[in-house]
Protein backbone atom coordinates (compact mmCIF):
# COMPACT_ATOMS: atom_id res chain seq x y z
CA UNK A 1 0.00 0.00 0.00
CA UNK A 2 1.18 3.72 -0.85
CA UNK A 3 2.22 6.09 1.72
CA UNK A 4 -0.62 7.83 3.06
CA UNK A 5 -2.25 11.50 2.57
CA UNK A 6 -3.56 13.49 4.76
CA UNK A 7 -4.99 16.95 5.66
CA UNK A 8 -6.19 18.96 8.91
CA UNK A 9 -8.52 21.60 9.33
CA UNK A 10 -10.44 23.29 12.49
CA UNK A 11 -14.19 23.63 12.18
CA UNK A 12 -16.41 25.98 14.41
CA UNK A 13 -18.61 23.30 15.29
CA UNK A 14 -18.89 20.98 18.43
CA UNK A 15 -17.55 17.55 18.32
CA UNK A 16 -20.88 16.06 18.34
CA UNK A 17 -22.38 18.45 15.70
CA UNK A 18 -19.36 17.54 13.55
CA UNK A 19 -19.09 13.25 14.27
CA UNK A 20 -22.99 14.00 13.17
CA UNK A 21 -22.42 15.26 9.88
CA UNK A 22 -19.41 12.63 9.07
CA UNK A 23 -21.45 9.30 10.77
CA UNK A 24 -24.43 10.30 8.39
CA UNK A 25 -23.05 8.74 5.11
CA UNK A 26 -26.09 8.56 3.16
CA UNK A 27 -26.33 12.72 3.37
CA UNK A 28 -22.48 13.16 2.30
CA UNK A 29 -23.66 14.13 -1.43
CA UNK A 30 -25.05 16.95 0.45
CA UNK A 31 -22.13 18.71 1.58
CA UNK A 32 -19.62 17.04 -0.35
CA UNK A 33 -19.53 17.83 -4.72
CA UNK A 34 -17.32 15.16 -5.15
CA UNK A 35 -19.60 11.96 -3.55
CA UNK A 36 -22.74 12.36 -6.55
CA UNK A 37 -24.61 9.39 -4.39
CA UNK A 38 -24.62 7.41 -1.24
CA UNK A 39 -26.77 4.27 -1.56
CA UNK A 40 -26.71 2.21 2.49
CA UNK A 41 -26.05 -1.25 1.66
CA UNK A 42 -26.20 -2.73 5.36
CA UNK A 43 -25.87 -1.12 8.94
CA UNK A 44 -24.87 -2.81 12.42
CA UNK A 45 -27.73 -3.03 15.18
CA UNK A 46 -26.85 0.63 16.32
CA UNK A 47 -27.77 1.80 12.65
CA UNK A 48 -24.45 2.37 12.04
CA UNK A 49 -23.48 2.11 8.10
CA UNK A 50 -21.06 -1.17 7.69
CA UNK A 51 -20.96 -1.04 3.91
CA UNK A 52 -22.05 1.78 1.68
CA UNK A 53 -21.91 2.01 -2.20
CA UNK A 54 -20.54 5.55 -3.17
CA UNK A 55 -20.71 7.57 -6.71
CA UNK A 56 -17.22 9.59 -6.84
CA UNK A 57 -16.58 12.02 -9.57
CA UNK A 58 -13.32 14.16 -7.73
CA UNK A 59 -11.82 15.06 -10.96
CA UNK A 60 -8.95 11.79 -11.97
CA UNK A 61 -10.66 9.67 -9.63
CA UNK A 62 -13.86 8.94 -11.20
CA UNK A 63 -15.76 5.87 -9.78
CA UNK A 64 -18.40 3.51 -8.33
CA UNK A 65 -16.83 2.70 -5.00
CA UNK A 66 -18.56 0.00 -2.11
CA UNK A 67 -16.56 0.81 0.79
CA UNK A 68 -16.59 -1.10 4.36
CA UNK A 69 -16.75 1.18 7.60
CA UNK A 70 -14.97 0.51 10.62
CA UNK A 71 -16.69 2.00 14.16
CA UNK A 72 -14.20 0.67 16.25
CA UNK A 73 -12.41 3.49 16.99
CA UNK A 74 -15.49 5.43 16.80
CA UNK A 75 -15.85 8.52 18.00
CA UNK A 76 -12.48 9.38 17.77
CA UNK A 77 -11.93 7.85 14.27
CA UNK A 78 -13.79 6.67 11.35
CA UNK A 79 -12.66 4.42 9.21
CA UNK A 80 -13.34 2.78 5.65
CA UNK A 81 -11.87 0.46 3.27
CA UNK A 82 -12.64 -0.69 -0.64
CA UNK A 83 -14.35 -3.61 -1.08
CA UNK A 84 -15.24 -3.67 -4.45
CA UNK A 85 -14.88 -0.75 -7.41
CA UNK A 86 -14.83 -0.17 -10.99
CA UNK A 87 -11.33 1.22 -11.61
CA UNK A 88 -9.79 1.88 -8.09
CA UNK A 89 -8.02 -0.96 -6.77
CA UNK A 90 -7.49 0.09 -3.24
CA UNK A 91 -8.71 2.66 -1.07
CA UNK A 92 -8.20 3.31 2.69
CA UNK A 93 -9.06 6.33 4.94
CA UNK A 94 -10.46 7.73 7.99
CA UNK A 95 -12.00 10.66 9.64
CA UNK A 96 -10.19 11.22 12.64
CA UNK A 97 -12.45 13.64 14.73
CA UNK A 98 -10.81 16.09 18.01
CA UNK A 99 -12.13 18.88 20.46
CA UNK A 100 -10.18 21.32 19.99
CA UNK A 101 -12.25 23.56 22.59
CA UNK A 102 -15.95 22.83 23.26
CA UNK A 103 -16.53 25.17 20.36
CA UNK A 104 -14.02 23.93 17.81
CA UNK A 105 -13.26 20.51 16.36
CA UNK A 106 -10.35 19.43 14.45
CA UNK A 107 -10.51 17.19 11.81
CA UNK A 108 -8.15 15.40 9.99
CA UNK A 109 -8.69 13.23 7.06
CA UNK A 110 -6.68 10.45 5.81
CA UNK A 111 -6.26 8.56 2.06
CA UNK A 112 -4.79 6.28 0.19
CA UNK A 113 -5.62 5.27 -3.23
CA UNK A 114 -4.70 2.68 -5.29
CA UNK A 115 -5.72 2.56 -9.45
CA UNK A 116 -6.03 -0.26 -11.55
CA UNK A 117 -3.78 1.99 -14.21
CA UNK A 118 -0.20 3.06 -14.22
CA UNK A 119 -0.36 6.30 -12.93
CA UNK A 120 3.16 8.04 -11.52
CA UNK A 121 3.05 8.35 -7.60
CA UNK A 122 3.44 12.13 -7.67
CA UNK A 123 0.10 12.52 -9.79
CA UNK A 124 -1.77 10.63 -7.45
CA UNK A 125 -0.45 11.99 -4.35
CA UNK A 126 -1.37 15.52 -5.71
CA UNK A 127 -4.78 13.66 -6.69
CA UNK A 128 -5.24 12.47 -3.29
CA UNK A 129 -4.28 16.17 -1.57
CA UNK A 130 -6.82 17.93 -3.61
CA UNK A 131 -9.71 15.03 -2.34
CA UNK A 132 -8.87 15.72 1.04
CA UNK A 133 -8.12 19.27 0.79
CA UNK A 134 -11.83 19.77 -0.86
CA UNK A 135 -13.44 16.97 1.14
CA UNK A 136 -12.32 19.21 4.03
CA UNK A 137 -13.25 22.57 3.05
CA UNK A 138 -16.60 21.46 2.18
CA UNK A 139 -17.46 19.63 5.16
CA UNK A 140 -16.22 23.31 7.13
CA UNK A 141 -18.55 25.23 4.91
CA UNK A 142 -21.39 23.29 5.79
CA UNK A 143 -20.66 22.15 9.76
CA UNK A 144 -19.92 26.39 10.27
CA UNK A 145 -23.24 26.82 8.25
Amino acid sequence: MSDISSGSISIDAPVAAVSAILFDIEKYPTWSTSIKSAEVLTKDDQGRVLAAKLSIDAGMMRDRVSLDYDWSQAPDRLSFSLSDADLLTGMDGAYVIEAEDADTTKVTYELTVSLSMPIPAMMRTKAEKTTIDQALSQLKAFAEK
